[in-house]
């Protein structure tokens, strides 16, 4: 298990939608351990294979308070959203030194299959899920900027161009 270095914006691979995993093998799960490593020397609470360079439909995420419970997702997808929204201030490794707003759908509904390959359903509140649909817009080929007005990412690309 290894720390894996996140790919720098604008690498054209965050523009990119990841392709489907499929089985989930030992590999697969050696891509995880590895992203789980990242995720932590971060800090973070979520990243997204894109993230690093591999573009597979995986992720993780782990919004815990005591931290190693981590889930593992391939092929995510949101099944359901609502009734709610939830602000949160994102960011992303990919773009050091900048975050915004962004409001989310909240709680989530969301199928993927999981580490043992089975096909499931899982609702996610608070945290965990605004940081699952942070992840699944990178499985897309999405930034957490594409969720604001053309003005207000045009502003923060600009602060992250002179912090870089």
């Amino acid at each position: 298990m290894t720390a894996r270095p996140c790919i720098p914006w604008p690498d054209k691979r965050l523009r990119t939608p990841a392709e489907p995993v499929g089985e989930i093998t030992d590999k697969i799960r050696a891509i995880w351990d590895d992203m789980i490593d990242t995720m932590e020397a971060m800090p973070g609470v979520g990243l997204a294979a894109p993230q690093i360079g591999v573009m597979l439909r995986l992720a993780v995420v782990d919004a815990s308070d005591e931290r190693g419970f981590a889930v593992r997702l391939a092929d995510p997808e949101i099944v359901a959203s609502g009734p709610g929204t939830r602000p949160h201030d994102e960011a992303s490794p990919n773009l050091p030194g900048v975050s915004a707003k962004i409001i989310r759908p909240h709680p989530v509904t969301v199928a993927f299959t999981d580490h043992h390959g089975m096909r499931v359903r899982r609702e996610f509140t608070g945290l965990w899920a605004t940081s699952v649909q942070h992840q699944i817009d990178h499985l897309n080929g999405r930034m957490y900027f594409d969720n604001l007005s053309k003005v207000k990412r045009d502003m923060l690309l600009r602060k992250a161009r002179k912090t870089a």
